[in-house]
């Protein structure tokens, strides 16, 4: 008996259409799709939210220092002429940055692995924008569901498809 459904396609398109809906899943929180691919993508959206959740806390936050070239109120590096050359002028910032224990960057390698590039529109909605997806799923999809043990998704059930009567549904984030 099969583990899995193999939804009238080969290995590699059914690899791909499973990745591209469980990265629409989590980009969006919500999709409406088939039944049948509802509930496979439902297995893996759940196994990388719950990876999520149990690596949510697993980091420690560093102070670095950085240099950074400085800029003129045009948002323009500032040069100056040393010996005959145009050199930038650099300064020193201290950053705060989060620090991933190894699991927890072991998680988000996995996520990476799996899960497509997203690009939403900015906020004018002129041009795409490139979302790190697997730090939203650390940032805000995971604390949602610390006290939940398991079932992040629902499926709705919305009704037969026009053309080849497949059932649709409605699955999303709970």
């Amino acid at each position: 008996m099969a583990h899995y459904r193999k939804l009238g396609r080969t290995a590699s398109q059914r690899k791909a259409m499973l990745r591209s809906l469980t990265t629409s899943l989590l980009l969006h929180g919500k999709i409406e799709t088939t039944e049948t691919r509802a509930k496979e993508v439902r297995k893996i959206a759940e196994k990388y939210i719950a990876l999520a959740v149990k690596e949510k806390d697993n980091f420690e936050t560093v102070t670095v220092q950085a240099k950074v070239a400085k800029k003129d109120k045009d948002g323009n590096r500032v040069k100056t002429v040393v010996d005959g050359k145009k050199v930038t002028e650099f300064e020193t910032i201290e950053k705060t940055i989060k620090k991933d224990s190894p699991s927890r960057l072991h998680a988000r390698r996995e996520m990476l692995q799996y899960l497509y590039g997203a690009k939403t529109p900015d906020a004018k909605g002129r041009k795409m924008v490139e979302v790190d997806l697997v730090g939203k799923m650390f940032d805000e999809i995971a604390p949602k569901y610390v006290n939940r043990q398991g079932g992040y998704t629902r499926i709705t059930k919305i009704g037969p498809r026009r053309g080849d009567a497949a059932m649709m549904v409605l699955l999303e984030l709970v």
